[in-house]
């Protein structure tokens, strides 16, 4: 049917509905083990870009995974406008974990603090460093996880050849040889710290002496907590919810909400 000179056009199909299936799993304990209650999960959350996920259980431990399925090459809107294939399923590798909260006694209350992590929050990330939030009962804790490289010390000065006890050393006589005494029976003890006079260095120096080196040829992550919200709460923290300012976050108990920045 004709209208306004044009046709008119089909209806369009509905998408097709949204279908959830089974990818990847965390934690399979083995046969016959017996489930720890401190190995419970208690909080999960991703962070704003899904290539991080972080988990806590109530033992007070934050377990941090990171994707691995995918590798950015530029800015998230230019790879949003990027056809994707739907068939393929994000896969998640351990990262790193730590221990967040410990359990605690409120000798005022006489109430125990248990260190079940209640809530996860992420928070921007900064310099290549990954920021996030976690809370149980009564504690708040900022956390900064970090690659750190782990610095060995080598070319140390030590020569193989010049430890097997027959030989010491080069100018080691210096230092062991006997106190000079002179004749009244009285030791010079200064002259016994100092080298001798006729010490000299051999011609192409000493090669057992060489200088210690600093490398760093390992990386690992290093998780510090920066700062420490407590004692603002005086019934159990239910939720934490950080601003998009990145500067402000608030906390919920069951009759309060605090404002933090």
């Amino acid at each position: 049917m004709k209208k306004g000179g044009g046709t008119e056009g089909s209806v369009a199909s509905p998408p097709p509905p949204l279908e959830w299936r089974f990818s990847q799993v965390f934690g399979e304990r083995l046969a016959g083990e017996e489930i720890q209650e401190v190995d419970i999960i208690s909080a999960i959350e991703f962070d704003k870009t899904g290539d991080h996920l972080a988990t806590g259980d109530r033992g007070g431990r934050v377990v941090l995974f990171e994707r691995t399925d995918r590798k950015r090459v530029g800015p998230r809107k230019d790879l949003e406008k990027i056809d994707c294939s739907t068939s393929r399923h994000p896969e998640f590798r351990y990262q790193t974990e730590f221990q967040s909260h410990e359990p605690e006694f409120d000798y005022l209350k006489s109430l125990e603090i248990e260190e079940k992590i209640n809530k996860i929050r992420w928070c921007q990330m900064a310099n290549g460093a990954l920021f996030l939030l976690s809370t149980n009962d009564k504690t708040i804790k900022f956390w900064k996880v970090q690659e750190k490289k782990i610095k060995k010390v080598s070319n140390v000065n030590v020569d193989p050849s010049k430890t097997n006890g027959s030989h010491p050393p080069a100018g080691a006589n210096t230092l062991t040889s006997p106190k000079p005494c002179v004749p009244n029976g009285i030791c010079d003890v200064r002259s016994a710290n100092y080298l001798s006079s006729d010490f000299s260095f051999p011609p192409g120096g000493i090669p057992s002496l060489h200088l210690p080196m600093v490398t760093s040829q390992e990386t690992s992550l290093v998780a510090r907590c920066r700062r420490i919200y407590a004692h603002a709460h005086d019934y159990h923290i239910n939720s934490i919810s950080n601003n998009s300012d990145g500067e402000t976050f608030i906390s919920a108990d069951d009759l309060r909400i605090n404002l933090w920045n």
